[in-house]
């Protein structure tokens, strides 16, 4: 088995490509015509992002649907950062709300969170150095 991919349901999938695209430097590598669904080319494991009418025919049940008010839910992407104070600043002249400033952790990683255009919740961090 492999993982492949985290999808992630937003109101609009075309404005979230287009915020990670100027956020992050990601490329787009598919957006549906009916812009329902689009990827990002973000390495081995993609990115996508479907919309909540996707999502509520995909799920008979409901789903919990992510919202820029109160608390993010409890799954973050990570991006690794070797320049995480620039890249920190670059999301967030792109559109993200800081939501908790970068910080040290005890074993020298540097961490910071952002919320994207949607209310998700993003982990900007250096990489952990392993000896």
């Amino acid at each position: 088995m492999k993982y492949a991919y985290t999808i992630i349901y937003v109101v609009d999938v075309r404005l979230t490509i287009e915020f990670y695209e100027k956020a992050f430097g990601f490329s787009r590598k598919f957006v549906t015509p009916e812009n329902d669904y689009g990827e990002l080319i973000s390495g081995e494991t993609t990115i996508a992002f479907a919309s909540v009418a996707l999502g509520n025919s995909n799920f008979k049940k409901g789903f919990e649907k992510i919202t820029q008010s109160g608390k993010p839910v409890g799954v973050e992407l990570a991006f690794t950062s070797e320049n995480i104070e620039i890249d920190f600043q670059n999301a967030i002249n792109a559109g993200a709300t800081e939501f908790e400033s970068i910080t040290e952790k005890p074993w020298g990683q540097k961490v910071g969170y952002i919320l994207d255009n949607n209310g998700f919740l993003i982990e900007i961090c250096t990489p952990i150095k392993t000896e």
